[in-house]
């Protein structure tokens, strides 16, 4: 069975399926990219505690940087975010993303209960 939660026009907020919990891109406006990284964080806690999920259940994260000179700023704020021994597969790659003030997008699998 596969759940939608938030279904909109273009996408949901969460993809539910066989014991994955697919979340949306998530951005955030913010003045540096550790303010936008951090709101990012923030959201994904909450939509992970919506699916029934949690940062230690994360199976595999997506980010896309607007400029890969703030690779070092984004680890910054996701080393002290990611619970220690439960870090995700992990891709990061440089993109443009869907409005100038955009820095960074984060995409999280993660398995529920």
């Amino acid at each position: 069975m596969i759940e939608r939660i938030g279904a909109g026009v273009r996408s949901s907020r969460i993809v539910k399926h066989n014991g994955v919990a697919y979340i949306t891109g998530q951005v955030a406006e913010g003045d540096t990219i550790q303010e936008q990284v951090q709101t990012c964080l923030d959201k994904i806690d909450a939509l992970l505690i919506e699916a029934g999920s949690s940062r230690e259940k994360m199976l595999r994260v997506t980010i896309w940087l607007a400029d890969m000179a703030d690779f070092a700023g984004l680890n910054e704020v996701w080393n002290a975010w990611v619970p220690e021994g439960h870090a995700p597969a992990r891709a990061c790659g440089e993109a443009k993303l869907a409005r100038d003030i955009l820095k960074v997008e984060f995409i999280v699998d993660a398995a529920y209960d």
